[in-house]
């Protein structure tokens, strides 16, 4: 399997520093959002050209990564929560 983090950069100049698929200017956030609007793969891919299936492969595993790292930092910071 492909290394889908190499798929995501996050740069100051583009979006203001919001991961997006690399080459382009869709964010991480902008295919979630779709995809949560009920848009099917083939619909995004079709009205995206620049993306392929590993992109939005990549914004799901990249958001997945995310919120496991946040629900750390807050357990580590109260301990309670755990």
């Amino acid at each position: 399997m492909d290394n889908l983090a190499s798929y995501i950069s996050i740069n100051p100049e583009i979006r203001f520093g919001k991961p997006c698929v690399k080459g382009t200017r869709i964010t991480v956030a902008d295919i979630l959002q779709w995809l949560a609007a009920g848009m099917s793969l083939e619909e995004i891919l079709n009205d995206y050209p620049a993306l392929q299936e590993i992109h939005i492969r990549a914004a799901l595993s990249f958001a997945a990564d995310r919120e496991s790292f946040i629900k750390i930092i807050s357990t580590y910071a109260n301990p309670a929560i755990a």
